[in-house]
Order: C-alpha cells, then sequence, then structure tokens
C-alpha cells in the first residue's frame, strides 16, 4: 500500500499553491491533444503562455528542484536540448 505521504508532498517553502499545482499539471501525462491546456485553465486558472512562462522560471528555482527533483531535472534536459535543436549551424544556417 503505497504511502499517501509520498503521493502529496508537504509543502515546500518558496512555492506557492499555484507553484504546487503547475508542477502537479506538468507531471501528468495527457491522452488527447487540447486536454493538457484545457486541464491549464479549468484547474489552474491562466492562460497557456502564463502557465509556461512560470513554468519556464520554476525550473530555475532551487524550491521547485527540491519539490520534484525528477521532473525538474527532466524538464531542463528537455529545455537544454530545445534550445540546441535551435542553435545555428555551423554554416551560419539556422534552418
Amino acid at each position: 500500500m503505497p504511502d499517501s505521504a509520498a503521493a502529496h508532498p508537504a509543502p515546500v517553502p518558496g512555492l506557492s499553491a499555484r507553484d504546487r499545482q503547475i508542477l502537479e499539471l506538468e507531471g501528468r501525462t495527457f491522452r488527447y491533444v487540447g486536454a493538457k491546456e484545457r486541464a491549464i485553465r479549468e484547474q489552474i486558472g491562466i492562460s497557456k503562455i502564463a502557465y509556461y512562462v512560470r513554468l519556464n522560471t520554476l525550473l530555475d528555482d532551487p524550491a521547485a528542484l527540491q519539490a520534484a527533483p525528477a521532473l525538474i531535472n527532466r524538464l531542463r534536459a528537455r529545455r537544454t536540448t530545445a534550445e540546441g535543436a535551435t542553435a545555428p549551424q555551423r554554416d551560419g544556417r539556422v534552418a
């Protein structure tokens, strides 16, 4: 039987309730196109642009790393890979 404290970690100082909601939502998997955007609007009450701006800020927040280390490290790696994918090629061309 799983420990309920592990499923719902205690609040981490420095993270707001909204920040915890964003981390929880980002850790979920969505099956259908648009389901995540709908959850952002309905559960958190912000636009998807505001969500991703805040999520990007959380990736650099030590409190977020403490709250969800696996998620933050996975997203940091994805962010680094995405930035590297758009870097100019050796001959100076972007695409």
